[in-house]
C-alpha cells in the first residue's frame, strides 16, 4: 500500500508541475506580448527636447488671423428655361430629326407625325368655305335686287325680309366654315413639332413608327446658356440671405469655384426637411450640366483663428511639431493642427499667440528667395 501511495503522490505531483509550468509560460507570453521585456520610448512631453544653441532657420511668429467662417448648403443644377415638348394628337411619328445634345433654334422642325387624315379634313373644310361664300355672296345679290323691286311694288316686303335674312344665315355659315378651316389647319400644325427655344435636347422618348397620345411626352429641351442652382437652406442660415445677394459656388466634383447671384428665396419652408428652397443663377462655369451636385457657401460671422507657416508643422508618424523658440532655445513642442489656409495651418493646440517658431533652414532659405 505505501508503494502505491507514492506512485500515486508522484502522479498527481507531476500533473501539477505541468499545470503550473503552463501557466508560467502563458504568464510570460502576455508580458512579452505587452512589451515589458523591450526598451520603452521616452514619454514626450510638452517640449519633447530642448537645444543649448541659438536658432539656425528663420524665427517667426503665431499670429492670429481674423477670417471669414462659411456654411454650405447642397443644391443641384437646373436649367432656367426648361421645355418638355408634348403631342396634341393621336398619330404614328413618321419623322424624328433630333438626338440627345443636339443643338437646336426656336422653329427648328423636330418631328412630324401622320396628317393624312388631317390633310383630307382641310381639303373639306376649303371646300366648305367656299361654298359658304358662294351662297352669301347669292343672297346678297338677291336682297339688293330684291330691294330695288320693293321700291316699284314689284315684289311684296315680306319677299324683301326673307332676302335680308338670307343674307344674314348665308353670313354665319361664311364665319362658322372659317373657323373650322382654321380649326383643322391649327389641328395640322400640331402635326409638326418644332422647337418653342434656342437650347439642346436633354433626351428624346420617341422613334419613328410609334404610335404617339395627347399629352405623351415627346422631347425634353433646355437653354444651357442659363442655368441655376436650387438649394435646400435650413432655416437657421436662410435669415442670412437675400435676393440679389453674391454667394460663392462650389463644384466639388469637377473641382471649379465659382459666383453667382441668389435669384429667387421660395418663401415657404418645406415640411418634412424645415429648408427653405434658394436658387442661385449666374454666369455658367464650363463643364457644368443640368443634374450636377454643387454646394453655397453661406457666410456667417467671422472667426480668429491661430496659423503658422505650413512649413513649420515637423511630422513623425501621425505626431505633429514645431520648434518653439524660448530664451535662445529651442524647444520641440508637440502640436495639433487643423485647416490649411494659405500657406498657413490652423493651430488647434501647443501653441500661443506671439509665441516664436523656428522654421527648418531648407524651408527659410526658400522664403527668403521668394521674398528677394
Amino acid at each position: 500500500m505505501s508503494t502505491q501511495g507514492a506512485k500515486r503522490w508522484l502522479r498527481w505531483a507531476g500533473r501539477g508541475a505541468v499545470v503550473a509550468g503552463l501557466f508560467v509560460a502563458v504568464g510570460v507570453l502576455i508580458l512579452w506580448l505587452a512589451g515589458k521585456f523591450s526598451a520603452k520610448v521616452p514619454t514626450p512631453t510638452a517640449a519633447t527636447s530642448s537645444v543649448e544653441q541659438a536658432p539656425e532657420g528663420q524665427v517667426v511668429p503665431v499670429r492670429m488671423l481674423r477670417i471669414p467662417r462659411t456654411e454650405t448648403a447642397v443644391g443641384t443644377v437646373r436649367a432656367v428655361h426648361e421645355a418638355t415638348i408634348g403631342s396634341k394628337l393621336l398619330a404614328r411619328v413618321v419623322e424624328v430629326d433630333l438626338k440627345a445634345g443636339q443643338k437646336v433654334s426656336q422653329g427648328d422642325v423636330l418631328l412630324r407625325l401622320d396628317d393624312t387624315d388631317l390633310r383630307a379634313r382641310l381639303k373639306q373644310a376649303e371646300a366648305a368655305v367656299a361654298s359658304a361664300e358662294a351662297a352669301h355672296t347669292q343672297a346678297v345679290a338677291d336682297q339688293r335686287r330684291f330691294e330695288r323691286l320693293l321700291k316699284s311694288n314689284a315684289v311684296s316686303r315680306q319677299q324683301y325680309e326673307q332676302a335680308v335674312t338670307a343674307v344674314t344665315s348665308t353670313a354665319a355659315e361664311l364665319r362658322r366654315a372659317r373657323e373650322t378651316l382654321n380649326e383643322v389647319q391649327a389641328t395640322l400644325d400640331f402635326a409638326t413639332v418644332r422647337s418653342p427655344m434656342d437650347g439642346i435636347v436633354v433626351d428624346k422618348q420617341v422613334d419613328a413608327g410609334d404610335m404617339v397620345t395627347p399629352g405623351q411626352v415627346l422631347a425634353t429641351l433646355l437653354d444651357p446658356s442659363h442655368m441655376q442652382l436650387v438649394a435646400s437652406v435650413r432655416e437657421s442660415l436662410a435669415h442670412r440671405l437675400q435676393v440679389g445677394q453674391t454667394i460663392d459656388v462650389e463644384f466639388n466634383n469637377i473641382d471649379l469655384e465659382c459666383q453667382g447671384q441668389i435669384s429667387e428665396i421660395v418663401p415657404e419652408a418645406q415640411s418634412a426637411s424645415r429648408a427653405f428652397e434658394v436658387k442661385v443663377t449666374g454666369p455658367c462655369p464650363e463643364g457644368v450640366y443640368s443634374g450636377m451636385f454643387a454646394r453655397i457657401l453661406i457666410p456667417l460671422d467671422k472667426e480668429d483663428v491661430l496659423v503658422i507657416p505650413q512649413e513649420a508643422v515637423q511630422r513623425v508618424g501621425q505626431l505633429e511639431f514645431a520648434s518653439v523658440v524660448d530664451d535662445g532655445r529651442v524647444l520641440r513642442r508637440a502640436i495639433r493642427t487643423g485647416r490649411e489656409l494659405d500657406g498657413n495651418v490652423e493651430v488647434l493646440s501647443g501653441l500661443r499667440q506671439d509665441e516664436r517658431i523656428e522654421l527648418p533652414p531648407a524651408a527659410a532659405s526658400s522664403s527668403e528667395a521668394s521674398d528677394g
